[in-house]
């Protein structure tokens, strides 16, 4: 008799459960498992990309492979929207190593020995900007490679911005 009571409270209790979980699952606020594309891929239309969004020549491919004194920068004009856009992506990817003063003493870069490169120094400012481009993009000894992480605009953008500085006095 106590193990029949014990196995109909347990069915209860069990049903019970249930069906506040049920409850719950069909008033959840947010989206449900079945409820995503996962589940029912062919249900809304595909989305189209965007034209150019694969490159089917060029890109960084021909950056790699072009010589960096032929690399010229497609920013025919240098006006103050590129320098200002140049200086916001250095302070955003370049002064934590290259430091506030592009001096080589930023946060991370004081623990470098030797420092890292000085952009006011005469052998950067006369490099090629082909030069600072590629070493942005695909590393040196010890920088890091930037192509996957900053766009090419704004790559010669900041190569436009070092350009700019002019040499240390």
């Amino acid at each position: 008799m106590k193990k029949g009571i014990i196995v109909l409270l347990l069915g209860g209790f069990v049903f019970v459960v249930y069906q506040a979980l049920m409850f719950y699952d069909n008033n959840f606020p947010y989206g449900r498992m079945r409820e995503t594309p996962a589940v029912r891929p062919y249900e809304k239309p595909l989305l189209v990309m965007e034209p150019g969004t694969v490159p089917f020549n060029g890109g960084e491919a021909l950056y790699r492979a072009t010589d960096p004194q032929d690399l010229e920068s497609p920013l025919k004009k240098i006006d103050a929207a590129v320098l200002d856009n140049g200086r916001q992506g250095y302070l955003t990817f370049c002064a934590q190593c290259h430091g506030p003063d592009y001096d080589g003493n930023g946060t991370v870069g004081q623990s470098f020995a030797p420092l890292p490169t000085d952009f006011k120094s005469p052998r950067i400012q006369k490099a090629a900007e082909g030069y600072l481009f590629k070493h942005m993009s695909y590393g040196g000894k010890r920088a890091p490679a930037l192509a996957t992480t900053i766009t090419v605009k704004r790559r010669w953008e900041i190569v436009a911005f070092i350009k700019s500085l002019g040499t240390r006095k």
